[in-house]
């Protein structure tokens, strides 16, 4: 790779655009149909080229031209701490260079958990995806029955488009109902949803620290039959609330999982982790970063725990999550924000029975429309050149 020399960079934003609008979260408002991305794409003297989310100005990226991709990456040594900004770019264009896809350069040569992941034909890697868009579209309806089927059909909806697993907005007491009448209609959600995609489907619910102890055990108890695999962000992260919770799912005999580090994660989060009061680690996939996660999951994985990076509200990580999957052996799920944004070529991947199908092609296996992102790059953005 020394003769691969970073010779180009543009970058602009792209706009892209959810099939029904977000709702509510627990703290939150309207997120909306719209998706904003922020890409980065890189080209070689010889013309190669990669390209990711990357939200580096043009000073810094300036920094790269020049300089060959071994001083900034490799499948040994890994992504340079220098060029850390430029994590999706960088492992994209390796990926092209050397003719692999991202999940081939990451797994050790040892894997042999990756293969069953593989379909039969060997053509590309599954890895399980959970649809992440129930969000609380049914604030504006009185009834707790109406607001439940609203949200049920959203599911049944994912359930058609290939979907098995599922995760539901929770925590409408915190802010956008009545504490007692946003409990209640949490719960009839949660077992309108289950009804609705069958008792084989997963079911995660997200309360966005909308939650505090007492609310979380009543929700679960009065889900008991659902049987939940997750809850996620149930209240701000507190060891002893944690601890609390962890002792009263076993008592119970609930096997309802412990999630959270999607966003301002507490620094002491993994050590809690270790010590059993949190199973699933979810930072998010782009400010953790994908080099990170490699060594985050290598130490999760050491413990026995799962892993399942956040990323809604960026798209690409429907596509790049996923190449995690052969190297961690605790990988979970992808989370899955449908969008289709205008530029970029995701037609490679698809969502079959519940899982993520990620192609065998170089990179993250996406591609970018030159002439769209050249007016982008134009209309906005920047470009530079040796």
């Amino acid at each position: 790779m020394d003769g691969n020399r970073i010779a180009k960079i543009e970058a602009a934003k792209l706009v892209g655009r959810r099939p029904r609008e977000a709702g509510n979260n627990a703290r939150l408002t309207i997120h909306g149909i719209e998706v904003h991305l922020q890409i980065l794409r890189l080209t070689t003297a010889e013309g190669a080229s990669g390209f990711g989310l990357c939200f580096a100005g043009p000073e810094e990226a300036g920094s790269l031209l020049g300089k060959s991709l071994s001083q900034l990456i490799s499948a040994e040594a890994g992504l340079a701490e220098s060029a850390s900004a430029f994590d999706f770019p960088l492992w994209d264009l390796l990926g092209t260079l050397s003719g692999k896809p991202v999940y081939e350069l990451v797994a050790p040569p040892d894997a042999a958990f990756s293969q069953p992941l593989r379909t039969p034909a060997g053509q590309c890697l599954r890895a399980p995806c959970y649809d992440t868009s129930l969000y609380m579209n049914d604030l504006h309806l009185d009834s707790h029955e109406a607001g439940a089927a609203l949200i049920a059909g959203f599911a049944r909806d994912g359930y058609e488009q290939n979907h098995r697993s599922f995760k539901i907005k929770v925590g409408r007491g915190a802010m956008h109902m009545p504490l007692e009448a946003g409990i209640k209609r949490d719960i009839a959600v949660i077992k309108a949803v289950r009804e609705a995609v069958g008792p084989a489907a997963n079911i995660m619910i997200d309360a966005n620290n909308g939650f505090n102890f007492n609310i979380a055990r009543r929700v679960l108890a009065e889900t008991a039959d659902c049987n939940l695999f997750w809850l996620e962000e149930a209240f701000h992260e507190d060891p002893e609330l944690y601890r609390a919770l962890r002792e009263w799912l076993d008592a119970e005999g609930l096997p309802t999982l412990i999630a959270d580090g999607e966003g301002w994660a507490a620094e002491a989060l993994m050590d809690w982790a270790r010590e059993g009061f949190i199973d699933v680690i979810q930072y998010d996939i782009f400010s953790h970063g994908f080099s990170n996660w490699l060594r985050t999951g290598a130490q999760l994985d050491a413990w026995g725990l799962r892993t399942a990076p956040h990323h809604y509200g960026r798209h690409l990580g429907n596509y790049v999550s996923g190449h995690l999957a052969p190297a961690i052996r605790g990988f979970t799920f992808v989370e899955w924000d449908e969008t289709t944004t205008p530029g970029i070529d995701a037609s490679a991947y698809r969502v079959e029975d519940g899982q993520v199908l990620i192609p065998n092609l170089p990179g993250f296996g996406l591609a970018l429309d030159d002439a769209a992102f050249s007016a982008a790059v134009a209309a906005g953005g920047y470009e530079l050149s040796l």
